[in-house]
């Protein structure tokens, strides 16, 4: 039998016309129907939220049919062939994640992917030493007080280069810096340990290194004075000034002769410590030792490091703290303001 060449041509050609239009609909109802699982949620008016905890080691399988059994995806299928297409398989991260079935799958993955997992925030305050930092990380059921001061007496000079000048019978007191954090829940102690010594890491630049070095002094001495300034006097400006008082009286030999130091061995906070307290026989007692105390007293903010890296030179030698602070350059000029302001 043969073939007409010219009939054929004239049927297949609407007919190959049809075949190729159903298959571009077929397509389309494909495409659509995918976007439709990834991209449109499971129930897009659900006012449910729920705490959803991935943990270390869980498969897509896992996640995804927990998920769904929790009812916050239709599909385990379109999870696990979002997260391979999209390249975010491998980057699932652990942790505690806020979901709800009006988040659409496409959502869900990239949040995962983020580690945008729930936050708590931890407030660390200037001054605070690392038992105050203990308590509070304690109050906020993240570690016992104990375990955290244990921790800042390990070396982690191999990590930290700002850690280098610090001599080895010190702990961390002074580099863990005070500021608001965002930490994960169940991030351990050692986790927000880490990333409050990170951010001391980044806030110390290097043109404040550069600046510490140009002086000959090392970043242990200056934290330290830092240290010092932070609990004394309050306002920048009085702080610089507070820290060239110091520098000075080191530098001519005067016992720097501060309170806080006193405090910070008796853990009192008495504005005027006792004579027998002053004569405590303590490497941080600066009423009895010449010079720097064997390491920081507190945790100093910004202010406090920039006023040790950048003191004010003054002819005051005096200061006393009423509300405000009161600078004299001379003994008996601070005694009278002693008179006037304390003596009331």
């Amino acid at each position: 039998m043969k073939i007409n060449k010219k009939n054929f041509s004239k049927i297949s050609v609407p007919f190959f016309k049809k075949i190729s239009s159903w298959g571009l609909v077929a397509l389309l109802l494909i495409f659509v129907f995918v976007f439709f699982q990834i991209y449109m949620p499971a129930n897009p008016v659900s006012k449910e939220t729920v705490v959803f905890t991935i943990q270390k080691g869980w498969s897509d399988d896992v996640i995804s049919a927990n998920l769904k059994k929790l009812g916050i995806i239709r599909s385990t299928y379109f999870f696990k062939f979002y997260a391979i297409v999209s390249l975010k398989h491998s980057s699932l991260q652990a942790g505690e994640y806020g979901l709800s079935p009006k988040m659409s799958i496409y959502s869900i993955v990239n949040k995962m992917a983020r580690g945008d997992v729930i936050k708590d925030k931890l407030v660390i305050l200037e001054g605070w030493n690392v038992n105050d930092i203990g308590k509070y990380l304690e109050s906020k059921g993240i570690c016992k007080q104990d375990y955290f001061v244990s921790l800042t007496k390990k070396d982690y000079s191999a990590d930290y280069d700002f850690l280098s000048d610090k001599p080895s019978n010190v702990g961390l007191e002074g580099y863990i810096f005070p500021d608001t954090y965002q930490i994960a829940r169940g991030e351990s102690c050692e986790d927000v340990l880490t990333t409050m010594l990170d951010n001391f890491n980044q806030k110390l630049s290097l043109k404040l290194r550069v600046d510490i070095q140009k002086q000959n002094k090392s970043i242990f001495d200056v934290i330290t004075m830092a240290s010092l300034v932070e609990k004394e006097v309050r306002g920048t400006d009085d702080k610089k000034i507070a820290s060239g008082i110091l520098w000075k009286r080191i530098a001519i030999g005067m016992p720097l002769q501060l309170d806080s130091t006193i405090n910070y061995i008796t853990n009192k906070k008495d504005p005027s410590p006792l004579i027998k307290d002053t004569k405590i026989d303590s490497p941080y007692n600066t009423y009895k030792h010449v010079g720097l105390p064997k390491g920081p007293i507190s945790n100093p903010g910004i202010d406090s490091i920039m006023a040790a890296i950048y003191p004010k030179k003054t002819n005051y030698l005096y200061w006393l703290s009423d509300g405000k602070t009161i600078f004299s350059e001379t003994w008996a000029q601070h005694q009278a303001a002693i008179q006037q302001y304390l003596s009331k």
